[in-house]
């Protein structure tokens, strides 16, 4: 037994060194350029940080980053995401009542009702509307050939949220025929199984997937179950022109563990989610001119079941439904210039029926927004990216609601280079405008607050970004950023005195940090990650803002067939809980430090007879079984494992 213990603590050292000498090493973000002839593994933690010419940025987590964390959702796949923080409950499933799956960004995403963040899939809405907040469960990882981070607001992108997290769905752009199918299994009962096959074959391509995944979880009642189907088919019209049409189907449920030691009656029930989400894309490339225009529908329930309230139990039938049309369209018309022109359409709809232990009933029937955004925007090449060369841009987008005032976003941006150095300096105002839950609220949760919800005004934020790139050739990737949020507007109930109570844009934040990451290909067998985050905010107890992140990660192939990832993050103290909509509510909880490593060792083979490969894994969660929890009273599971396979045809 005491060598049993020696072992375990090698092995806990071993990984501990292995992350800890990542940064070290050297580490963060690889860029979409540059790396693919040398590298063999795959980038670790992050693909990299892409600059668009608009000086704005996003984070890419692809397919690969997710098979290396072996990360089941979206939130153990942005787990160590430098600028972005998660909370969760259970191993599989976000329990969406409360904080039990969350994902939160440089400070942004806390309020509930209500987010700062907005989740989408290809590019459209996915969220519970009726309180106006993501529920992460509806964004089904499977499939996600990308998840995309955008960090900032950004006009020419997106509209109505301070910062997005978008999965971009998979598809096949090489012609032939391929087929992935994956099972495994783990502690806690945790079952997942997961597969997709696509191809591509003269004008036509197509993918079709799904998955399904459940674990009777580390506590009593912290279970959870995911199941999702998904398809995608293309015609490729002419050499121009394509259409393509995408649907996601799931169906998850998720329970609430509840405090430890806390009475069984005091745990908050199981939030259920189903959604169906279907695009229809008609795009087009020239020489000169790209654009697409996208109409959607998306519509799905986030149900809170055997939930208690005082002396009864309820059950609460959540509804939404977003359908509109996007259309963008991107003009390079002159030598080194672009002008981008865009509109987005959306009607956001929802309601609720309430069902009482005691036999009675409530249900608010529901009531709708729409929301239309033009937007355009401007840049210019001066000079050659070979070697000295700037790129100014500007641009805005304009807000028209049904029910609230008219706004403006405007953005200007500046890059300044020499061959593999860019300085990139930015300004962008966000707007989001209040939802559906500000009416539900006057309605329904505190009718004393009568119509006063028409008065509010969208919130906004004007964000500043200074950033410095630095490319080492094909070895190695840094950057740094600087960047300064200044919200206000942002929409409270406040309280008498005088009476009555009403709502009111009176509150105001100051987030402002620094971000660096660094990813290095020493080897073609190697590579490195790490990256820092530092947050200042006031005021000082937002919640999920911790004043210090370090991730870090490794890919190593060795042996030829065997690849490890290790991967591992800490986070300093931070506060916890919604930031709930009252004037001047604070958040006194907070969550302690820690320190978390997880690592995956997997074994190559190939099946000629099949003309099929292959890999055998083993994955293991918290492997310095460290005691951290995202909300004190809801501990993580302790040190955990899973085994698998996956086939390729």
């Amino acid at each position: 037994m005491r060598s049993m213990r020696s072992v375990g603590r090698g092995i806990r050292m071993f990984v501990l060194l292995a992350c800890a000498a990542a940064p070290f090493s050297a580490a963060a973000q690889q860029p979409t350029y540059g790396l693919e002839e040398m590298k063999v593994v795959a980038a670790p933690v992050i693909q990299g940080n892409r600059l668009d010419r608009y000086a704005s940025q996003k984070t890419e987590v692809t397919e690969e980053q997710i098979r290396d964390l072996n990360a089941q959702d979206v939130a153990a796949a942005l787990r160590r995401t430098p600028g972005v923080n998660i909370s969760r409950y259970n191993p599989i499933g976000s329990f969406g009542g409360a904080e039990g799956g969350g994902v939160f960004i440089r400070g942004q995403g806390s309020s509930r009702p209500g987010a700062e963040i907005k989740t989408l899939v290809d590019g459209v809405p996915m969220y519970m509307s009726l309180w106006n907040h993501p529920l992460l469960d509806l964004l089904s990882i499977d499939s996600a050939h990308t998840i995309e981070v955008y960090k900032s607001p950004q006009p020419h992108v997106f509209g109505n949220a301070f910062a997005v997290v978008n999965l971009v769905p998979k598809r096949i752009e090489a012609e032939g025929f391929q087929t992935r199918i994956q099972a495994a299994g783990g502690s806690y009962d945790t079952f997942v199984a997961s597969g997709d096959h696509g191809g591509k074959t003269g004008a036509w391509d197509y993918f079709v997937g799904g998955g399904y995944r459940t674990s009777e979880g580390h506590r009593n009642d912290a279970d959870g179950e995911l199941r999702d189907f998904f398809g995608r088919i293309g015609y490729r019209l002419n050499p121009h022109w394509s259409l393509s049409l995408f649907a996601l189907w799931n169906d998850n449920e998720a329970k609430d563990p509840g405090a430890k030691g806390a009475p069984a009656a005091a745990r908050l029930g199981t939030y259920e989610t189903r959604s169906l989400v279907t695009t229809l894309t008609a795009s087009h490339r020239y020489e000169q001119v790209e654009g697409f225009l996208k109409l959607y529908r998306n519509g799905g329930e986030g149900d809170w079941r055997d939930q208690p309230v005082g002396a009864t139990i309820e059950d609460l039938y959540n509804d939404f439904l977003f359908y509109g049309l996007k259309g963008r369209e991107v003009f390079r018309l002159w030598p080194g210039g672009e002008v981008i022109a865009g509109l987005d359409w959306d009607r956001t709809e929802g309601d609720y029926t309430k069902k009482i232990s005691t036999g009675a009933r409530d249900k608010w029937n529901g009531e709708d927004f729409v929301l239309f955004s033009p937007y355009l925007a401007a840049s210019q090449l001066i000079g050659s990216r070979e070697g000295l060369f700037a790129i100014p841009s500007a641009g805005i987008r304009h807000y028209d609601n049904t029910e609230f005032d008219a706004e403006w976003a405007p953005h200007v941006g500046l890059i300044l280079g020499y061959r593999d150095t860019e300085l990139h300096a930015g300004y962008s105002r966000g707007v989001i405008y209040p939802g559906l839950d500000v009416i539900v609220f006057s309605e329904k949760v505190t009718p004393a607050l009568r119509d006063t919800w028409k008065k509010l005004n969208a919130a906004t934020v004007d964000h500043y970004e200074v950033g410095l790139r630095h490319r080492l050739g094909r070895l190695a990737v840094a950057d740094v950023t600087f960047f300064y949020d200044d919200g206000k507007d942002r929409y409270v109930v406040v309280p008498p005195p005088p009476p009555p109570p009403k709502y009111g844009n009176v509150e105001t934040y100051r987030i402002k940090g620094v971000e660096a990451t660094l990813t290095l290909f020493p080897f073609a067998d190697l590579a490195l990650f790490g990256g820092v985050t530092l947050l200042e905010t006031d005021p000082a107890d937002l919640p999920y803002a911790p004043d210090f992140t370090a991730s870090a990660g490794l890919n190593f192939r060795f042996l030829e067939r065997f690849r490890l990832s290790l991967d591992c993050q800490y986070l300093s103290d931070f506060h916890v809980l919604s930031q709930a909509r009252r004037l001047n509510a604070a958040n006194a909880q907070e969550a302690d430090e820690f320190l978390v490593v997880n690592g995956k060792i997997a074994y190559g083979f190939d099946l000629p007879a099949w003309k099929a490969s292959g890999e055998l894994f083993v994955a293991g969660e918290n492997l310095t079984d460290t005691n951290y929890a995202y909300r004190p009273g809801y501990p993580m599971p302790g040190i955990n494992g899973m085994a698998g396979v996956q086939l390729r045809f």
